[in-house]
């Protein structure tokens, strides 16, 4: 199956419904009803039974379950399955069997995200994203620095990511979502933040603010420059040879970048035209 993975990945506190049409509009590509981290036990009954009066939004409704080894994880599926969520997130994704046993309330169809966040889910990945029901990973870094006992700061946790890319390609999988920014005013930060996680492969961003948008959107998706630059490429280089523009010699990989440039810049105004 075909699955269109979302760039900017908007969530809300599953109690917090309110804000779940504010996030729909705030340019997000999806948005992400929350069970997990962001409620409360006390909460997460009431939480389920409010994404079933839920009807759909302009933009793609995920819903992140409690952990597959919760008390609570069963219940939620259910929630899932019965609503008008285009797919889950499920947390702390370890092994394939927990995708199995996800696919076995979901469906076979069903769109999962697996959010490797622990050291087994790393040594697994592999296993993981071997799983035809994965549609695409992400990463809870937060939790794996935890995990680790280590900062969660980029440097740290560059093995990690470097497995997601690397894993992703290697099971022909799309490239992965990297994790949330926590810093909630510093657009810079996240923008930052984003355009690292793009350099180094990462196809997208979790978000937990609406105002880390349009700097994930900006560093994810080409702009106007670079689709400008990349159509003027491929026109310098129809005679087949490598040539020069601009200083840059446009040799076949280069060519082949500018290519990517155009289809993702096309693809993203289509989608959202």
């Amino acid at each position: 199956m075909t699955y269109i993975i979302p760039t900017a990945m908007l969530f809300v506190p599953g109690d917090r419904s309110d804000r779940l049409a504010k996030a729909a509009a705030s340019g997000a590509d999806a948005i992400v009803m929350d069970l997990e981290d962001a409620v409360i036990p006390d909460n997460k009954a009431s939480a389920r039974k409010v994404l079933a009066t839920l009807s759909a939004f302009d933009v793609p409704l995920f819903v992140r379950c409690n952990a597959t080894d919760s008390q609570w994880c069963a219940d939620d599926l259910r929630a899932i399955r019965d609503s008008v969520a285009a797919g889950v997130i499920v947390p702390k994704s370890e092994t394939p069997d927990q995708i199995e046993a996800v696919q076995a309330v979901l469906g076979p169809d069903a769109f999962i995200i697996a959010l490797v966040e622990t050291a087994r889910g790393i040594a697994n990945l592999a296993d993981i994203l071997a799983h035809p029901g994965v549609a695409v990973c992400a990463f809870g870094h937060l939790d794996f620095a935890l995990d680790l006992g280590t900062s969660p700061d980029w440097e740290p946790l560059l093995y990690a990511r470097h497995q997601l890319v690397l894993q992703s390609r290697l099971a022909n999988k799309p490239k992965p979502l990297d994790g949330v920014s926590v810093e909630i005013d510093d657009i810079d930060a996240v923008s930052h933040a984003a355009k690292r996680a793009r350099a180094m492969g990462f196809g997208g961003k979790l978000l937990i603010h609406p105002n880390h948008v349009a700097p994930a959107m900006a560093a994810f998706v080409p702009d106007q420059q670079a689709y400008e630059w990349a159509c003027a490429a491929l026109e310098q280089s129809q005679s087949g040879a490598a040539v020069k523009m601009d200083g840059q010699m446009l040799d076949l990989p280069v060519i082949k970048k500018a290519k990517q440039i155009i289809r993702d810049y096309e693809n993203h105004n289509k989608t959202n035209s």
